[in-house]
Parts: C-alpha cells; structure tokens; sequence
C-alpha cells in the first residue's frame, strides 16, 4: 500500500521529497564526513550550509539534468558531498540514452573524485573515495536501466494499442464481409421469392382483365403492389447490410409514412378484415421517424390480428394529444378457422416495435385483452422528448 502511494506522487511531491532528505542527509554528513574538500578548515556550520545549497539544486535536475550534475560536481571538489552527486548521476541516466555522453560523464565524475581526492588527505581517503566512486557510478548505470525499462514499457504499450486498433478493425472488416454475405444471401433468397410472386401476380391480373373479371383482377394488382413494395424495402435493406453494393443512381424507395395510413386500411379491408379505424388530429404533421413508428406499429398490429385472430373485428384509434401520440390497437377473439398454411412468424415483431418506441422516446405495450389481444403505444411529437407515466409490459 505505501509503494502505491509512492508510485502515485506528481513528479514535483517526489523531487521535493528528494531534495528534503539530501539535504537533510548532507548537512548531517558535514559533521562525520572525513574530508570537506575546498572547505577542509572551514568550520563545521559552513561547510553544513554549502552542503544543503548545493543539495538544493537537485530540484532543478529534471528541466538541467547535465547543467545539474556539473554544478554539483564543482560543488563536490568544494565541500564533498556524495549524497547530491549520487542523485545527479541517477538523473543523468534516466534523461541521456547516447553512450557517448554517459560514458563523458561517467569520466566527468571520476575526474571530480580524483581531484577531490588530491586536494584533500589522500592517506585517509582513498577507501572513501572508491566507494563513492562505485556508488555514484552505479546509479549511474540504474538510471540507465530504468530509462531502458520505461522505454521497453512504452514500446509494449504502443505495439499492445497497436495490436488492439489492428484486431479493431479485422473485427470491422469481418462484421463488413458478414453483413454483406447476409445481404447477398437475402437478395438470392427472399428477393428472389417476392420478384416470382410479383411476376406471376402481374400475369394473373392480365389473365384475368382478359377474362373480365374486375374483382379479381384487382386483388391479383394489389398482391402485385404489395410485393413490388416490400422488394423496394428489402433492397433497401440490404443497402444498409451493405452499403458497398452499388446501386448506381438509383434513388431508395420512399419510406411509409402516416400519409399512407388510409392505403393500409384500404388493403387490410380489401383482405376481409374487419377495421375500424379512428384518427383524431393530424399524424402526418409529425416528425418523419414518429410517422414512420405510427405505420409500422398500426401493419404490425393488424397483420398479427389477421394471422392470429382471423375474422375478429380490430379497433384502431390514433390520437394526437399534446404530449404525443397514443395509439391503440384492439382485436377481439377469431371467428374463423386458422388457414392450413400459417404464416411463418420470426417472433420479433413486437419486440421491434418495443425498440423503435423506446428509441423516439416513447413506450409500447401488448398482450391479452379480455377474450382478444391489445396492443398500446405511447410516441412523444419529438423523439427523444420524454412520455407521461412509463408503460410496462403485460407478464
């Protein structure tokens, strides 16, 4: 825990914590040292000043570290210290990583300690000397390891983000080839499929112009309109799976919208289903993504009556209020038999339709109403605004 709390010290706490205890250390030292240098005979409390100022300068050492170490080695041959010396050399070692200039001062600081050394009582000194020469120049060689570590560290962080942008990206250009080989596989399949049934329903109805008979003739058209609209919204689609895929200039398909409301109703009655529709206010005055929510929830919800329900009365009702849009969709029970050839359901109609309300801001609600089914909407008149009362979903 105390390493942790070193580690985390700004580097101004650390250097005023280094300059404290050298100084501390020197100005101790003056009083046991053997020899003072320069100022040998110079009383003890002068030599303990200069010993502290020049313990000082280490404060200076990350902006100067040579400018630095060669004040504190003039200071050195002065009063003989080897605390700040110490220091220096460790700094010089972290800043340089030209061997040139660490080995010139390495032969800097033996110079400085063999001129100290013939200034002062060389008898009495030269064990002293040699073991501040080994001290000084072994931090010398520490700074220099620990520089070479923080750059190794660095150089391993820069390939790991490196690393981590290359796999970044390999995963975009997989999730691109995917998207697209699901787009490919959609268009051979499904685009393929509505393409046939809009051919032969254009066949049917000129077969049946032919044989005059209007009624049929005219379903077999709006079958024809229906696929020739959900093949514009698949390719679309698939544009969005692969925006790649060139499409020349082909402009989309135009996006239903609430104006399109009273053509839905008109084929869901066409069908022989029963609806009753109500709309109070003005829904294409909205926000284009609210009017494209109205449509989708209201085709949602009636095809699930048909497919679930099939001859059961529905009740639609659009109200435009002035905190949103609520929308109610109710169907009572069926009436007829289900078809031998139900259609296939992927089981993610509502809970795209949850998505889109919850995405403009908004809430959606099903499930069983009485004897029928319900569905409820709330969408604000500006996605993103927040509704009234957050709806939860039946059990």
């Amino acid at each position: 825990m105390a390493q942790e709390r070193i580690l985390c010290w700004s580097p101004r706490t650390a250097d005023a914590a280094l300059v404290g205890a050298v100084v501390t250390l020197s100005v101790l030292n003056s009083w046991v040292k053997g020899s003072n240098g320069l100022l040998d005979d110079a009383p003890v409390p002068v030599v303990a000043a200069v010993s502290g100022m020049i313990g000082l300068l280490l404060w200076w050492r990350r902006r100067w570290p040579g400018l630095v170490a060669a004040a504190i080695m003039v200071g050195f041959v002065i009063a003989y210290t080897p605390m700040p010396l110490a220091a220096a050399m460790y700094t010089v070692g972290v800043a340089y990583r030209s061997v040139r200039t660490l080995i010139l001062q390495a032969l800097a600081v033996c110079a400085t300690l063999i001129l100290a050394l013939l200034i002062s009582r060389p008898a009495s000194n030269v064990r002293e000397t040699s073991y501040i020469l080994a001290l000084v120049l072994g931090m010398l060689v520490v700074g220099q390891t620990v520089a070479i570590r923080r750059d190794l560290a660095a150089e391993a962080q820069a390939k790991t983000e490196g690393l981590k942008r290359e796999q970044h990206l390999l995963v975009e250009r997989a999730q691109a080839e995917e998207r697209a080989r699901i787009a490919r596989e959609m268009h051979d399949i499904v685009a393929h499929r509505i393409s046939n049934i809009v051919l032969v329903a254009g066949a049917l109805n000129i077969k049946l112009s032919a044989r005059s008979a209007p009624d049929d003739a005219r379903t077999a058209e709006e079958i024809r309109d229906e696929g020739h609209q959900a093949l514009e919204e698949l390719r679309d689609t698939l544009g969005i799976l692969n925006p790649r895929r060139d499409r020349g200039d082909v402009p989309p398909a135009p996006q239903p919208d609430a104006s399109q409301l009273h053509r839905l109703f008109d084929r869901v009655a066409s069908r022989g289903q029963d609806v009753r529709c109500e709309i109070n206010g003005h829904p294409e005055a909205l926000p284009a993504p609210v009017q494209r929510a109205i449509y989708r929830i209201a085709q949602e919800a009636l095809t699930n009556a048909a497919k679930h329900a099939p001859g059961a009365s529905v009740a639609l009702t659009i109200a435009c209020r002035l905190d949103g849009v609520h929308m109610s969709v109710v169907n009572g029970p069926a009436t007829q038999p289900a078809a031998d050839d139900v259609l296939p359901s992927g089981g993610n109609g509502l809970i795209g339709l949850r998505e889109r309300a919850a995405l403009l801001g908004g809430a959606l609600t099903a499930g069983p109403h009485g004897n029928g089914f319900k569905v409820e909407a709330h969408i604000p008149s500006h996605p993103g605004a927040p509704h009234s009362g957050e709806r939860r979903a039946a059990p």
